[in-house]
């Protein structure tokens, strides 16, 4: 099993969302980052646990657990001349742009927040892609020592 993070605006789409959500599961489109793409083609499973940090608010942070429930397939909102998302260079023969669906696990107890991270940035969370510098990746690895330390902070 692998781990994530995955960021998103809670007045875009947050933990509460995807907790109303059919099922309880969503998918995760419109990542446009090619790197943040392979994370989600090459590397996430069905069965990978990801952290939601709702970002780009007031108290950044992590508020939730949810698993990958499908592996990645095109990202349809790419297709799609109305969607925020639409790419006009991406073409359905040959998708650029891939998503994941995800399904709510959890809310946190609270929300362990980017200030209260960076508090512990030189010790146990050094080396944590979220807390380095110029790390603006919206989908990124988590290290299980990581994971278990921040779930250790609830």
């Amino acid at each position: 099993m692998q781990y994530w993070l995955m960021k998103s605006e809670p007045d875009e789409f947050g933990i509460d969302d995807l907790k109303s959500a059919p099922k309880r599961t969503e998918h995760w489109d419109g990542v446009r980052n090619y790197q943040a793409r392979n994370f989600m083609r090459d590397e996430m499973k069905k069965g990978d646990l990801a952290f939601l940090y709702h970002s780009n608010c007031d108290e950044p942070g992590i508020a939730g657990i949810m698993r990958v429930s499908r592996e990645g397939y095109p990202d349809h909102t790419a297709f799609d001349p109305n969607d925020k998302h639409f790419d006009p260079k991406s073409d359905p023969e040959n998708p650029r742009w891939i998503m994941v669906d995800v399904t709510f696990k959890r809310k946190l107890k609270r929300v362990i927040t980017l200030k209260e991270m960076k508090t512990h940035a030189e010790e146990t969370l050094a080396g944590f892609r979220l807390l380095q510098r110029g790390n603006r990746l919206s989908i990124m690895p988590v290290e299980k020592k990581y994971w278990d330390f921040i779930l250790s902070l609830e």
